[in-house]
């Protein structure tokens, strides 16, 4: 599961050395908008060190390098590809010749002795990349593409809506995101919460997001990390009732059946399934360290 995954500027010494040690499922290496343009090798080395002393680290780490086909990018890919991240995010993605660009560059930046080819995530921040979600997403595969993140601090720019926090003017966008990653079978991690120092209104949207279908959400400081996990992880209501659905099933009554009665609701095979990956991902999220 990947309910909270935590921006760290890759500049940032004192954050790269607490990030280890944190309740985020994911962290997110920041090479692009976190660093001043002065700061762009210094968070290369950083992220470059991160990564090798923490190889043992279960937690999923990903690079965000730089936009646009720049020398930036190309430095960034060439430093991080041989590394081993879990993933490299591509920032405003909107079009597949964005991804194919990155990932021709990642094959040609590795050894031979470097087998791994680290996936790719796709941050859609533009009006361009929503148009071309279903290319992006259905071609994207090719190249590794896992994960959709919204970005959306710059969609509302580029969309000129209200950055208000009931995001209604994203609504419709964000749901596209999610339609598409859904179809695809990609993860789709919602934006990131500006005012880290407003807990409940970040543990609002975290709700919204999901509400509207995400897996989880992009964050900026470490005191959102348990909001997130709380919001995007089951409650123990949720728990009880997928574990009475997968006990109903297991029944001799019930084998072979589509649909059955619990507490008066009919619950389908459908539903089943779905109980077992709530319960599988608890799970999992108990018995990481």
């Amino acid at each position: 599961m990947l309910r909270s995954v935590l921006f760290v500027p890759a500049a940032n010494e004192k954050a790269l050395a607490k990030a280890p040690s944190l309740a985020a499922d994911g962290l997110i290496l920041d090479l692009e908008d976190a660093l001043a343009p002065t700061q762009k090798q210094q968070g290369r080395a950083g992220a470059i060190r991160f990564l090798r002393e923490t190889r043992a680290l279960k937690t999923p780490i990903v690079v965000r390098i730089n936009a646009d086909r720049s020398s930036e990018q190309s430095a960034d890919i060439q430093a991080i590809a041989g590394e081993g991240p879990t993933a490299i995010l591509v920032p405003k993605v909107q079009s597949i010749d964005d991804l194919h660009h990155v990932y021709q560059q990642i094959l040609a930046a590795r050894t031979r002795a470097q087998r791994t080819i680290p996936a790719l995530w796709a941050m859609i921040e533009t009006p361009l990349g929503v148009l071309n979600l279903t290319s992006i997403a259905q071609n994207g595969r090719a190249f590794g593409l896992s994960c959709f993140i919204a970005g959306t601090n710059d969609l509302a720019v580029e969309l000129q809506c209200s950055p208000s926090a009931s995001r209604i003017g994203l609504l419709s966008v964000l749901s596209q995101i999610v339609v598409h990653g859904r179809a695809y079978e990609l993860v789709v991690l919602d934006g990131v919460y500006n005012d880290f120092s407003d807990e409940a209104g970040c543990a609002a949207q975290a709700k919204q997001g999901k509400a509207l279908g995400f897996d989880g959400k992009t964050l900026i400081h470490p005191n959102q990390i348990p909001l997130a996990n709380q919001a995007f992880g089951p409650s123990l209501t949720q728990i009880k009732h997928a574990k009475k659905i997968i006990a109903a099933y297991k029944l001799k009554k019930n084998a072979g059946k589509g649909a059955i009665n619990i507490d008066g609701q009919m619950v389908e095979r459908l539903h089943f399934e779905a109980a077992k990956r709530l319960i599988a991902h608890t799970k999992l999220e108990t018995m990481t360290p």
